[in-house]
């Protein structure tokens, strides 16, 4: 995400698309949208500024 690589933030990037794995793990928690972010123990779904960074300052 340029959001991250923006702040200088390390990630890892998985495309469901292309990696049935990365596809398969989402449905087991229940995704149903994009995008997802994983931070510690919280998930994130969609694109908000203001969520992501609260839960990298609570990482």
């Amino acid at each position: 995400m340029e959001y991250l690589s923006q702040k200088g933030i390390a990630f890892i990037e998985r495309n469901v698309g292309r990696d049935p794995k990365a596809r398969e793990e989402l449905m087991a928690l229940g995704v149903t949208s994009l995008p997802v972010l994983l931070i510690g123990d919280k998930r994130l779904t969609g694109f908000n500024p203001a969520q992501i960074d609260a839960a990298l300052g609570a990482s």
